[in-house]
C-alpha cells in the first residue's frame, strides 16, 4: 500500500486518504467485526474503501473481515479483471493468445453467508442463500458494465444441473435481463465445463458472470492463466459504498521484507480512479505501470529470472520514472467518464428489497434429524405415530433416498431427513406434527414444502 500510494502522489491524484485500522488487530483488541467503530463511520461517510490484504484469525467462530467488509456495504459485485500482459510470460501468451477476462462475482449471498451448524458430532449443514433480487444487482451490473466499456458477450457460468433451484434461479434471472441488451451476446456454460474451456480457450471469453464460490474459485483460475495473483485486481461495486484490494490475501512469510508484488493493489488503485472519474490519472499511470513491466523490471516472483529483480520500493520507483510513457504493445481501455461519483447519501433505515406477490401453499415438511438407526426402522418408528391423514412420503440421507426401495449399498451417516405431505395442514399443524415426531426421532432443523404460484418450490431426493 505505501508503494501504490507513492506513484499515486508522484502523479499528482487529487485524493486526501483517512488511514483507518482493521484487520487480525483489532479482533485481537475486542472488536468482533474487526474495526473500529470511527473506521465504519469513515467508510460510510467517504463511499470509497481503497484497502490491503487482511488476515482474518484462524478458529471457528471469527468471521472473515474481508468478506464482513462487501456483505456490511452490500457491495453486490465483485468485479476482477485478467489480462495479458507483456513483460509477465505465461504458457499463452508464448503462443500468442491473448487473454481479457473480467469474472464479475455475485460478492454477499451464496454459502458465503457462512451460516453453518453441527447436527451432530458427525454431521454439519451449511446453508446457501440465493435470492432473485440479489441476482438481478450483479447481473445487471455484467451487462451495463458490458454495454459502457464496449464488451460483445457476457457468459453465465452455474450449476444449475445439480442445484435446480438455487443456481435455477441464477440462470433464470441471466436470461430475463439478457433480453434487455439485444447488442449483447448471452449464453451459459456449467462451471466445470466453464473450468475446463478457460484453460484450452481462454480467448472465447469476454465477462463471465457466477454466484459467489463459484465466482472466487473461477476467478483465481483465470489469475493463473496471466500469471498469477499477483496480476489480480479487483472491485467490490455497491450502489453507495464501493470497495477496491487486490485479490490475493496475505503473505506473512513475506510481510516487511519490502519484496511484495504491489501490482495487483496498483491496478485495483487503477480502477478506484476511473470509478473516481480521475480518467487521465488513471490512463497515466497505468500506462507507466504497463510500461514498466514491459521494459523487463520485475520484483521476484514474475519476469525473466536472468535479469535480477528488484524490491517492492524500487519497482514503485521506477514505474514514478515511467509516469508520462505509454507501452509499445498494450492498449489502455478507454473508459467512459464514471465522474458522476457521489458520497453516500445516508438511508434512515435499512432497506428491505421486496420481491413480486406470489401465492404460496403449504404442502408438506422435511424434518432434518439425526439417528444411528436403519432407515427401515426410522420409518416404522415414524409410521406408528403419524396421523392417519399423512404420508410418509420417503427417508434420504445426505440427500439420497434409502427409504422406501433404497439400495443396500448406500451408506448412511447419521443425518437424515424425512419427507412428510398432507392437503389443507396449516403451518401451525405442521410445527404442531413436529413436536409429535420429536418424541422419536431427534429434529435438528425443518423445512416447510412450498407450492409457490403453483410451481413446486423444494427439491426431490437423489434417486426419486
Amino acid at each position: 500500500m505505501d508503494a501504490v500510494l507513492s506513484i499515486f502522489n508522484a502523479a499528482n491524484v487529487p485524493l486526501n486518504y483517512e488511514e483507518i485500522g482493521m484487520g487480525k488487530s483489532y479482533y485481537d483488541k475486542g472488536f468482533g467485526n474487526g474495526m473500529t467503530p470511527d473506521a465504519m463511520q469513515s467508510i460510510e461517510r467517504n463511499g470509497i474503501l481503497f484497502k490491503g490484504p487482511m488476515e482474518t484469525p484462524k478458529g471457528k467462530g471469527v468471521k472473515s473481515i474481508n468478506v464482513t467488509a462487501r456483505k456490511v456495504w452490500s457491495t453486490y459485485a465483485n468485479r476482477r479483471h485478467f489480462r495479458t500482459i507483456d513483460g509477465v510470460d505465461t504458457v499463452y501468451s508464448k503462443a500468442g493468445i491473448p487473454i481479457d477476462i473480467t469474472i464479475v462475482r455475485e460478492n454477499i449471498e451464496d454459502t458465503y453467508g457462512g451460516i453453518e451448524h453441527m447436527l451432530s458430532n458427525d454431521v454439519a449443514l451449511s446453508r446457501r442463500f440465493i435470492t432473485r433480487q440479489g441476482c438481478e444487482q450483479v447481473i445487471r451490473f455484467a451487462f451495463e458494465m458490458a454495454k459502457k466499456e464496449g464488451f460483445k458477450k457476457v457468459s453465465c457460468g452455474h450449476k444449475a444441473n445439480i442445484m435446480k433451484l438455487t443456481d435455477g434461479l441464477f440462470l433464470e434471472v441471466f436470461y430475463e435481463i439478457a433480453k434487455e441488451y439485444p447488442q449483447i451476446e448471452a449464453d451459459d456454460v456449467i462451471v466445470d465445463a466453464l473450468c475446463m474451456k478457460l484453460v484450452q480457450y481462454p480467448q472465447d471469453f469476454e465477462v463471465v458472470v457466477l454466484t459467489n464460490l463459484q465466482g472466487d474459485i473461477v476467478s483465481d483460475l483465470c489469475a493463473g492463466l496471466v500469471g498469477g495473483l499477483g496480476f489480480a485486481p479487483s472491485t467490490n461495486v455497491g450502489d453507495n459504498i464501493s470497495i477496491f484490494e487486490a485479490v490475493h490475501g496475505t503473505a506473512p512469510d513475506i510481510a516487511g521484507k519490502n519484496i511484495a508484488n504491489p501490482t495487483s493493489l496498483l491496478m485495483s488503485g487503477i480502477m478506484m480512479l476511473r470509478h473516481l472519474g480521475l480518467l487521465k490519472e488513471a490512463r497515466s499511470i497505468e500506462g507507466a505501470l504497463l510500461y514498466t513491466i514491459e521494459s523487463g523490471v520485475h520484483t521476484g516472483d514474475f519476469g525473466d529470472r536472468n535479469s535480477p529483480s528488484v524490491d517492492t520500493t524500487a519497482f514503485a520507483n521506477a514505474i514514478i520514472d515511467n509516469i508520462g510513457k505509454l507501452p509499445s504493445k498494450a492498449k489502455i481501455r478507454a473508459t467512459e467518464d464514471r465522474s458522476a461519483f457521489h458520497l453516500p447519501v445516508k438511508p434512515k433505515q435499512q432497506r428491505v428489497m421486496k420481491g413480486n406477490p406470489s401465492s404460496i401453499e403449504i404442502e408438506g415438511i422435511d424434518l432434518f434429524f439425526t439417528s444411528e438407526l436403519l432407515a427401515e426402522e426410522i420409518a416404522q418408528q415414524l409410521a406408528a405415530i403419524l396421523p392417519s391423514d399423512l404420508d410418509l412420503v420417503s427417508l434420504t440421507n445426505r440427500g439420497t433416498v434409502v427409504w422406501p426401495n433404497g439400495s443396500v449399498y448406500t451408506e448412511c451417516s447419521t443425518g437424515y431427513a424425512v419427507r412428510i405431505k398432507g392437503v389443507g395442514k396449516t403451518k401451525s399443524e405442521w410445527w404442531d406434527l413436529t413436536n409429535t415426531l420429536s418424541s422419536v426421532i431427534n429434529i435438528s432443523s425443518t423445512e416447510f414444502l412450498n407450492v409457490i404460484d403453483g410451481q413446486r418450490a423444494y427439491s426431490v431426493g437423489q434417486g426419486k
